[in-house]
């Protein structure tokens, strides 16, 4: 198996969980893939509000943002996307839920990396498919469900 993560640390809040726990994060939630290549950037709220407003027109910072890769055809490398997280926000989201704080940042790297696998969350079929595979694979991690918590 050939997973390879950037993991780019892009603020200087802290604690965050370490590169062994993205990278086992990221290869749990590939599940069956082989081959795959993916950056995730650790970003403060202001790069969060800017890639926010610019790809998705709203104006504040946001948990997660996925962007999957857009290669031209006829290039076949694993290369699935990228993957921006907003550290602070993380933080305060889990506060604020009476989450435990890894086990948020293991939900939104999992979530993450679905978006860029195709899954969605338009939908209400769409969302509930992709929450259940959250909450399978989040608890073969050893963590609660995160939309119960």
């Amino acid at each position: 198996m050939t997973i390879e993560v950037d993991v780019q640390v892009a603020t200087a809040f802290e604690p965050l969980p370490t590169e062994s726990d993205f990278l086992l994060w990221v290869e749990t939630a590939l599940r069956d893939r082989t081959d795959a290549e993916l950056t995730l950037r650790l970003v403060d709220r202001d790069e969060s509000r800017n890639l926010n407003s610019r790809y998705r027109s709203k104006d504040k910072p946001t948990n997660v943002l996925s962007f999957p890769a857009d290669l031209p055809p006829g290039i076949d490398i694993p290369l699935l996307g990228d993957i921006v997280i907003c550290a602070p926000l993380v933080s305060e989201e889990a506060g604020e839920q009476n989450k435990p704080l890894q086990s948020h940042w293991a939900h939104l790297v999992v979530h993450g990396v679905l978006h860029l696998l195709g899954f969605d969350h338009q939908q209400e079929e769409q969302a509930e498919e992709m929450e259940a595979i959250e909450v399978d694979l989040l608890t073969s991690l050893g963590f609660g469900n995160p939309y119960r918590m």
